[in-house]
């Protein structure tokens, strides 16, 4: 899948407008030009970041409900995949807040740059997650660390009921399977929409 039909999806499945796919273009183009010298993602992604990365965080959105003064974290967002592209389509929902956890320095430049350049209602952390109130209704994690980790965190640091949503390879089932002393809560596997062998884990975690 092209960037055109990366960008037709986004529209006419995920109902980006024609304002929010402009500002997705600015975000994209400011990725690729911060990793000819900074390793944001990694260069073989590059051609592909439409799928691979911006349609692949936006899928999210099926998942999250924006109700008024709830708040999105993004654990690990590294080049803002997918907090910069959530926080860009919820733009308009004035009391939806995205937060961004990032301690890479490099990343964490990059990010405040953005945000300032593209006017995101955005908060961003510089440092360990462990040193904040993790205090979201949604938690959501791609490529960040290992299923139980993820998980003790949801369950001992998070402070509310929250939905946690964590983006898995092909090995989700296992992966789930081999954490079932810390899967305490009932949980649902949905397929990627960007690839047939990746899922969506989405746990319901209570207080």
């Amino acid at each position: 899948m092209n960037a055109d039909e990366s960008k037709t999806k986004l529209v006419q499945n995920l109902n980006f407008s024609d304002e929010k796919i402009a500002k997705l273009e600015i975000f994209v183009n400011e990725v690729l030009n911060y990793n000819k010298k900074y390793n944001l993602i990694s260069k073989s992604s590059e051609n592909d970041i439409w799928l691979r990365h911006v349609l692949d965080s936006a899928q999210l959105i099926k998942f999250i409900d924006p109700q008024k003064n709830h708040s999105l974290a993004d654990l690990g967002t590294g080049a803002g995949f997918p907090g910069i592209v959530l926080s860009i389509f919820y733009s308009d929902v004035l009391t939806f807040h995205v937060k961004l956890y990032e301690k890479s320095p490099v990343k964490n430049n990059f990010l405040k740059a953005i945000i300032h350049k593209m006017r995101l209602k955005v908060d961003i952390y510089d440092n360990d997650y462990q040193y904040h109130v993790l205090n979201s209704n949604y938690i959501v994690c791609r490529a960040f660390k290992k299923l139980p980790e993820i998980l003790r965190i949801s369950r001992e640091i998070a402070q509310k009921p929250h939905k946690l949503i964590v983006m898995m390879g092909k090995s989700a089932q296992e992966e789930i399977n081999k954490a079932s002393k810390d899967m305490i809560y009932k949980y649902k596997l949905v397929p990627s929409i960007t690839n047939k062998d990746s899922k969506i884990l989405l746990v319901d975690v209570a207080r």
